[in-house]
């Protein structure tokens, strides 16, 4: 951490669990001191440590939160953890006054339902980022991943210009576009719904979490037909991970899924973004328009307004 962000007075934050039940034996207080030490100042909803079934709340509950995020003081509201449920809410959110508060609304894995919603039908943008026990669930000693924290801090204070990274694909891609998308699975729950945004000549990124690299294929398959991979200026790929192969696979890995998926869209398919179920991880401001550009095996991100 940067002795800027260290001087620098408390980030505001706080956090609701829109999904899944936060488990009763999570590292909560730990997380909470690790983002206190990050450089944030973050207040718990008083529903976040709800349950209900396998979730944080009925969907009511769950639902009102939103409603008290959008309320209260803090600009930045982020998400406990992910995990399963705020699909069953998208018809409950009023996404036009949720939009009007002006939040910053942080988070990522099953919050991919919500982003893309607020982008179809407020045309709002949101943030991809971290979520609290995923990536302040630090062991004792040790300090949340440095670029992860340095990133929403970039983000959250508007200092965000230029974001680098490796990459692999194609080289000399120079485009500019929505920058939209979020977990895979969720991205195509919402296909044929309300709640996709229509977006052409964006920039789609895409993260996965255990699910094997045949599931990921037809997930991408179906993006492919519906038409969606041919509309977009490029596709991003982050992690993919925690899958395992079997012997019967012969070969068959997500390195084979895209060499075969490159050739069947004309669109650039470049790997290597920092999002998903992994560290570091960039904020990334779903919804804005961006400057996408490569040179070899490094790509850049072009913030908006820059």
């Amino acid at each position: 951490m940067t002795d800027a962000v260290d001087a620098a007075a408390p980030v505001p934050l706080y956090l609701i669990s829109p999904s899944s039940a936060v488990p009763a034996d999570a590292p909560l207080q730990r997380s909470l001191a690790a983002l206190r030490a990050a450089g944030f100042s973050p207040v718990l909803d008083r529903g976040a440590l709800r349950t209900h079934q396998r979730f944080a709340g009925t969907d009511a509950q769950r639902a009102a939160a939103f409603g008290r995020a959008a309320a209260q003081s803090a600009r930045a509201v982020m998400i406990t953890r992910g995990g399963y449920g705020l699909t069953r809410l998208l018809p409950l959110l009023d996404f036009a006054a949720l939009a009007r508060a002006d939040k910053q609304w942080i988070g990522y894995s099953d919050f991919t339902a919500f982003q893309l919603a607020m982008l179809a039908r407020a045309g709002a943008v949101t943030w991809t980022g971290p979520a609290l026990l995923d990536d302040f669930a630090v062991p004792e000693g040790t300090e949340p991943d440095e670029t992860t924290v340095g990133a929403l801090h970039d983000a959250l204070a508007g200092r965000a210009e230029l974001l680098g990274f490796r990459a692999a694909g194609a080289s000399g891609v120079d485009v500019r576009g929505t920058l939209w998308g979020g977990n895979l699975s969720l991205v195509c729950a919402l296909l044929g719904t309300p709640w996709f945004p229509q977006v052409r000549g964006g920039i789609l990124f895409l993260e996965e979490v255990s699910e094997h690299p045949y599931r990921v294929e037809r997930m991408l398959g179906q993006l492919l037909q519906a038409g969606v991979l041919d509309a977009q200026a490029a596709v991003l790929i982050g992690h993919v991970n925690r899958y395992t192969l079997v012997p019967r696979d012969a070969g068959f890995d997500m390195p084979a899924v895209l060499r075969r998926l490159r050739g069947l869209t004309r669109t650039p398919i470049l790997t290597g973004l920092p999002v998903g179920h992994a560290s570091p991880k960039l904020t990334l401001p779903h919804g804005a328009t961006v400057g996408l550009a490569t040179e070899g095996r490094q790509a850049w991100l072009v913030m908006p307004g820059h």
